[in-house]
């Protein structure tokens, strides 16, 4: 999975400018701390590979349990993630329950205008990354555009949204496989996230304000900021939730967020969510205006915190506190209603 220029040594590897998934790292990317996180890291996906390997032993099956939630929060090796993302999402068993489902949609009757919304964002889904270019052989794109336009035929109450370029494209860069990545955003978007990319985005704006009750409860200076400058959680989260943290957090650390996205559903963008804000707490509070809260939240998304990704998924799971399915129900209920009273 190292891309063509990159070819060789994991030393080779640390210092391209290309990353293993294909994105070209930014001009002032920093490359001492990355490899002093990542030659700690290999030691820790080498481990975890080999017991993945004997606890699928051969076999495309795994049932939940305990056991298997652990070794999902502690990271899926990526020569696996494709097939447990698959399988703990139920995207496995309805592809193998709708044979040649995905192909009949991108043989039928197309609507016109939903084709050409998906063009029109080709060009814009990963400028950065060199898989993706119209110059790259096999050119992403064209699998890109298939998943979203069988999606869009598939599910008509949603159809497009701009954000499933992004989904989609992540999806093909893990699986490798169109159809996989089809059902596997239909897993997301049909299931896993409620109402998110409807034509009103009802979940999406519900699941805004649920995150700013829970910061009330869980860093209440920060909800009072918030408040005190009139400053409203979409403004600050709103790309957070619609793109899954994708271009916002880094790409190593987004996928470790959906291997427990995949087998925990949606709650983990809470905690993913609260962890940025409650690590940052300070710093954010040293916002004296408007423009100021919303640059201190660009940038505490940057940074070694993010990049250590295996210290980052500790902390999602103990620095929230409990956060129960139970709980966020109950907050949707109410947010819900007050979204609906506002439009």
């Amino acid at each position: 999975s190292f891309p063509e220029e990159c070819a060789g040594a994991t030393e080779f590897f640390l210092f391209c400018r290309v990353d293993p998934y294909g994105f070209e790292r930014p001009e002032d990317f920093d490359y001492a701390s990355y490899e002093a996180f990542f030659s700690r890291y290999l030691v820790v996906l080498t481990r975890r590979a080999i017991k993945w390997s004997k606890l699928l032993k051969g076999n495309n099956s795994i049932q939940k349990s305990l056991k298997v939630k652990r070794y999902i929060r502690k990271g899926i090796p990526n020569e696996h993630r494709a097939l447990v993302w698959m399988i703990v999402s139920g995207a496995q068993t309805n592809m193998e329950q709708n044979p040649g489902y995905y192909h009949r949609l991108l043989e039928g009757e197309k609507n016109a205008k939903l084709l050409e919304a998906i063009k029109t964002d080709m060009n814009r889904t990963f400028p950065d990354n060199v898989k993706f270019r119209k110059t790259a052989d096999p050119c992403l794109q064209h699998a890109l555009y298939n998943v979203l336009v069988a999606y869009g035929h598939h599910n008509k109450a949603v159809g497009y949204c701009q954000g499933m370029n992004f989904i989609a494209g992540y999806l093909i860069l893990i699986t490798k496989n169109e159809e996989e990545s089809f059902w596997l955003l239909d897993a997301l978007i049909g299931r896993i996230l409620p109402d998110y990319y409807s034509p009103a985005m009802l979940g999406l704006k519900t699941d805004q304000e649920v995150l700013g009750e829970l910061v009330k409860m869980k860093v209440p200076a920060v909800a009072e900021l918030m408040e005190r400058h009139g400053v409203m959680w979409t403004l600050v989260v709103s790309r957070w939730f619609i793109c899954l943290f994708i271009d916002i957090l880094p790409v190593e650390t987004v996928l470790r967020i959906w291997d427990c996205l995949f087998y925990e559903g949606s709650k983990i963008i809470f905690r993913v969510a609260l962890t940025l804000i409650k690590q940052n707490q300070a710093f954010i509070l040293e916002a004296t205006n408007f423009p100021d809260i919303c640059d201190k939240f660009k940038q505490i998304t940057k940074g070694t915190f993010v990049t250590e990704c295996h210290s980052f998924m500790q902390k999602i799971f103990a620095d929230p506190g409990s956060l129960s399915m139970a709980t966020i129900n109950k907050l949707r209920e109410t947010c819900r209603e007050k979204v609906l009273s506002q439009g």
